[in-house]
């Protein structure tokens, strides 16, 4: 994932077309399956500085996949006019460094806030691979894991349900985790235990048992372990961009991969 910048000085006579334009051109960032999220804002101390921050999946995929596209058409016709008028456009790197502020406690917590954050997951994950090192199904499969896989595990899952990014920033992302499954065959019966092996370490561990953390979580985990094993299976593609999954409250939306 990376986060794009683009700072704008825009006179106080064009402001309005400004944001109309961008208003415009929103639904172009919204269609691209490369496009995290967006927010254009404006300077409170200084009118008429205004910021577009863009989340992509990834650089490359922003600059050869999103600039290729149909939808870069769509979007650059309706900024045009204010090409010239941009200050700075760069791309930054998540560094790991993140989190809320007690005035977040008047919204909805994030899925990993709820379940108890890095601790949580940590006890989770420990307890997990100790069932799955005494299961008969899925032994042989973490056959000489790497004895940091859990932790591993843990991060990748505190990023999935809004934690930090930093399975992202230190293990390479979706893309990676992908990685780790290609060629492996797993089966439906693998799948199946993979979970309710997971779900009794959640009981184990304390994990919230109210219906909609737990709806929300088997959700994750149906879709998962259904990705894993579509690119487990004999001749899969390798995948090297794929948005990392942020799990919420509701549903996402249908898997794309980028192009």
């Amino acid at each position: 994932m990376t986060v794009e910048y683009i700072r704008y000085r825009i006179g106080p006579d064009r402001r309005a077309e400004f944001e109309a334009a961008y208003r415009a051109a929103a639904p172009a960032l919204a269609a691209s399956e490369h496009c995290l999220d967006y927010e254009l804002t404006e300077c409170e101390e200084e009118p008429g500085s205004y910021v577009l921050r863009i989340r992509w999946t990834s650089t490359q995929a922003h600059l050869e996949g999103f600039r290729r596209s149909p939808e870069f058409t769509e979007f650059l016709a309706a900024v045009k006019p204010y090409l010239g008028d941009i200050e700075e456009m760069r791309h930054y790197r998540p560094t790991g460094v993140t989190g809320t502020g007690r005035g977040a406690e008047r919204s909805d917590p994030t899925l990993y806030e709820y379940l108890g954050g890095a601790p949580a997951l940590a006890r989770l994950a420990e307890v997990f691979y100790a069932k799955v090192a005494e299961d008969e199904l899925l032994a042989p499969v973490f056959a000489g894991m790497d004895p940091g896989h859990p932790q591993h595990v843990a991060l990748f899952l505190g990023e999935v349900f809004g934690g930090p990014p930093t399975y992202s920033a230190e293990r390479g992302g979706h893309p990676h985790m992908v990685s780790r499954h290609l060629g492996r065959a797993l089966t439906e019966p693998m799948r199946r235990r993979w979970i309710g092996l997971l779900e009794d370490a959640a009981d184990e561990v304390g994990l919230p048992a109210d219906p909609e953390f737990r709806a929300a979580f088997r959700g994750y985990l149906e879709w998962g372990t259904r990705m894993a094993l579509m690119f487990s299976a004999p001749g899969a593609d390798r995948v090297v961009h794929t948005p990392m999954p942020r799990w919420g409250w509701g549903l996402p939306p249908p898997y794309r991969p980028e192009g």
